[in-house]
Parts: structure tokens; sequence; C-alpha cells
């Protein structure tokens, strides 16, 4: 999934108007979309954990095709009614060249919420009933299909950046929605017992108690990616910046994916006999490739290579891009042991300290944000970069806190 952020940078940058494309999908369309999408997020982690009967199963369903619905209506309500001008001129400051542009990869990217919903949903399955590898051929499905798009509608068609982009990234996470619905029916079909001796009573009381944690998180990490945009809109080298943050974004993304899917499989083994030592070691071996891919990428001529050579970024852009990557380079570690501790509060029902650790990171980011925007002198997106790390760290120093309290260290 990771490669889907840099490939369609890399193609939109290689379209005319290649800064107003990236800054409006990466300023706006992306980060909005991103925030509407917050609360579903965590339904694989929910599935993996709670799927264990039927019965759950079809509670579960429910609230998932629910939050989808009320998710997408509020998509719909910031893309085409004035609310979207509101939130553009109040809250995200962007420049006046940005704007339409971003309203229409908005606009398109509708369906992204209810699918992604959808899919998680039923990829949480697949995990708890070892079926993981269907959630690869899904992920393959959907780059293809996003390659493909691209490919083809910026040869027959004169659409935008933006709106040749945002169509691939649509229509490629509806193929996988549809992709996993139908490999996990033969598994819900089989697989789901009945009834269980650990049967859960599920409710809607019980099961907001423990989700509502797990939804808050994501959202309020979300809601950093458009203050980010606003942030770096009032600091220094605005449409550098902007430009620079999807490929950033993009980059820094797939080198923390591996730690990402981390998340589920503590949640899935955590039961197991030794499983405590076993991810433990995994996960520092996990944080230490992953962040020393980056730092190879970084700090050495391939990141002049991609840059340059593979994206095609105008050097200014590409110079932007590389400093950024430096001041990132602790996040793909953090990422990994964040998605350790996580796991291991959520298999122990104790979601609690997972919005704790949010809440952390999420005011020392707007701190941070705030600060940068009264003194800071440097490009934004550095500012923004090293923000982030800071309060990533803290983060995952509360998390670790709140596993050991929970007798997992």
């Amino acid at each position: 999934m990771g490669a889907e952020g840099p490939t369609f940078s890399w193609f939109v940058a290689s379209l005319p108007d290649q800064k107003i494309n990236l800054a409006a999908f990466g300023s706006i369309a992306f980060p909005i979309s991103m925030v509407v999408e917050g609360p579903i997020i965590m339904l694989l982690a929910a599935s993996t954990a709670l799927c264990k009967d039927i019965r759950a199963y079809r509670k579960l369903q429910q609230f998932t095709l629910l939050l989808a619905g009320i998710l997408t209506a509020i998509h719909i309500l910031i893309a085409f009614t004035p609310l979207y001008d509101w939130i553009i001129d109040s809250i995200l400051a962007v420049p006046e060249n940005l704007r339409e542009p971003g309203r229409i990869g908005l606009k398109i990217l509708t369906p992204w919420t209810a699918a992604i919903a959808y899919r998680r949903f039923l990829q949480g399955i697949l995990i708890r009933f070892e079926k993981a590898h269907f959630i690869v051929f899904g992920t393959v499905v959907r780059l293809i299909t996003l390659i493909i798009s691209l490919k083809l509608l910026a040869t027959f068609t004169n659409f935008s950046g933006i709106v040749i982009g945002t169509i691939a990234i649509a229509v490629g996470v509806l193929s996988e929605a549809i992709f996993t619905h139908i490999a996990s029916r033969s598994t819900i079909k089989n697989r789901i017992p009945q009834k269980t001796k650990e049967a859960l009573n599920l409710n809607i009381k019980s099961f907001l108690v423990f989700y509502t944690p797990l939804a808050l998180t994501p959202l309020m990490t979300l809601v950093i990616q458009p203050a980010g945009s606003a942030a770096m809109s009032r600091m220094p080298d605005i449409i550098n910046s902007l430009a620079a943050w999807q490929v950033v974004h993009a980059i820094i993304f797939l080198t923390r994916s591996i730690g990402f899917a981390f998340n589920e499989v503590v949640v899935a083994q955590s039961d197991k006999e030794g499983a405590i030592n076993v991810l433990n070691k995994f996960c520092f071996l996990l944080a230490l490739f992953a962040s020393s891919c980056l730092a190879i990428l970084a700090l050495t001529p391939i990141s002049d290579y991609l840059l340059i050579q593979i994206y095609n970024l105008e050097k200014d852009l590409a110079k932007v891009c590389k400093l950024a990557l430096i001041f990132g380079v602790t996040m793909p570690a953090y990422q990994a042991y964040q998605s350790l501790f996580q796991g291991q509060l959520v298999a122990a029902k104790k979601t609690k300290g997972v919005t704790e650790a949010v809440a952390i990171y999420v005011t020392l980011s707007l701190l941070g944000l705030f600060l940068g925007v009264n003194v800071s002198t440097i490009t934004g997106i550095y500012w923004a970069i090293i923000t982030f790390s800071i309060a990533g760290i803290a983060q995952t120093l509360w998390l670790a806190f709140r596993a050991k309290e929970a007798k997992w260290l």
C-alpha cells in the first residue's frame, strides 16, 4: 500500500504544473480525505480482535456499513458545499491557485472512505483466520489498477494531473475492496464459528467502549495532516513546502508501512506462548531495517537520482524534498515500536493508553506548528517534519509506559 503514494507522486510530477497539482493534492484533497476517513482506520484492529464468531462478525459488519455511510455523507458535505470554502479560507489558508484543483480532487475521492472501511473490516477477518496472503494480493490488485488507470488517463485524456491522479486512486481503492470481498467469502463461510467458548457479549455500548479510543487515535493523528498544511502555508517557501509535502510524505510512508502492518500481527499473535520475547526482538530488527532504508535513501546520491531523474522534480523542489527526508529518518523506527506497544494494549483490551499517547502527539505537534508559524525562518516543511518527529517519539515513549503497566514489557 505504501507504494501508492510514491507512484502517484511520480506520475503527477511528470505532467504539466507539477508543483500546483502535487501541492493541491498534498495540502487539500489528501489530508481532508484522511481526516474524514480517520474513524474507520482502526476497524482492521477491531475486526482482528473481535470477530471470533458469526454473531460478532454480523454486528461489526453493521457498524462498519453505518459508519461508512455517515463519513461518506460528511465527505460529500465538505467537497460539494460552501463548507469547503470556509475550511480553505479559515483553516488551511492555502494559496489561491491551489483551491480549485484541490476541490476537484476532493470531489473525485468521494468513494474513498466507504471502500476503505469495508476493506479494512474484511482484512481483519483474513488476519484472524490466517489468510493474510489475500491482503497482499488485494494490494497488488490496487497498485496495478492504479498504474493502468494513470497510464490510460494520461494517454487518452487531457485531464490535469490531480484529476488523473485522484481518479486512479479512487478506482484502485474500489478494486481492492471488491477483491477483498470476493477473497474473504470462503473464510467467512467456512472458518468463522457459529459460537466460541470465549464468545463476546458484543453490543453497541460494549463495542463503543472498546472502539472509541481506537477511532480517536488515527482521527487525532490525521488532523495533523491539514494542520501541517495550514502551518506551512504561513511559513517561508509556501509552494515548495506544500509540493514537497506530498512527495516526502509518500516516501516516508513507504518506509513506515511495514511498521504499520506490525500492529495487527501483534494483536493476532499476542496470546501465543513465547509471543512477548519474539515480538520484542522482531520489532527491534524491524525498526532498525526501516529507518536504515530511509537513511540510506536520504543521505546518499540515491535521493538525487530518485527525485530528479525518476520523479523529474525541478531542482529547487528536489533539494527541499531531500533535506526533509533527512529530518524524518527516525519516523520508520518509532512507527515499528508504536505498533508493538499499541498492538499489545489492544490485545489486552486497554485501549485508553493508545488515546492518551495520541493526545500527547497531537498536543506537541500543534504547539510546535504554532511556534513555527510565529518564529520560524526556515522552509516550512523542515520545521513541520522536525516537529512531527519529536512529537512521535514522545507518543512512542508514552505507549511504552502504558504497555509496561499492562505487564507486557
